[in-house]
């Protein structure tokens, strides 16, 4: 398993596409509609998740998450999606470390994500920093991590 950083010219780019048209997560298939018009500052990043040549799993890192405008964060790690049949492997986890990884070298002390599950990314050392009316899908907690 490897966690690669994609850009729009490599292969793994289309492969990601097709991956997260599939998804049955309705990002996912947001995420693939914004890949297929590049929709991405030069700085924000797309990662795949890859185990055997094939795509597994997916995350962004970019600016801004969709949250009601009181909540003025940024830069934030989006769409951490894995596919069921590659569960329990800590492919998010790995995803998620990748992303924080970028985002140091770019600079961030700080990256924070919204998501509507309890439990998980506590344990990847998110600390939960409200709770919010979700502007889109299920997504209801802001947690950030300092990097």
């Amino acid at each position: 398993m490897t966690i690669e950083a994609i850009k729009k010219e490599q292969e793994l780019w289309e492969k990601t596409i097709r991956f997260a048209e599939k998804c049955p997560w309705p990002p996912g298939r947001r995420l693939a509609e914004r890949m297929k018009i590049n929709d991405f500052a030069d700085w924000e990043q797309v990662f795949a998740a890859v185990q055997d040549g094939e795509v597994a799993g997916f995350c962004v890192f970019e600016h801004k998450g969709t949250v009601q405008k009181d909540f003025d964060f940024h830069p934030f790690l989006n769409m951490v999606f894995v596919d069921e049949g590659h569960r329990g492997q800590r492919i998010s986890q790995k995803l998620v470390e990748a992303a924080l990884r970028y985002a140091k070298e770019l600079g961030y002390s700080k990256v924070y994500l919204k998501s509507e599950h309890r439990g998980l990314y506590e344990k990847y050392g998110f600390r939960k920093i409200a709770d919010f009316v979700p502007v889109t899908g299920k997504a209801d907690q802001l947690f950030e991590i300092e990097i």
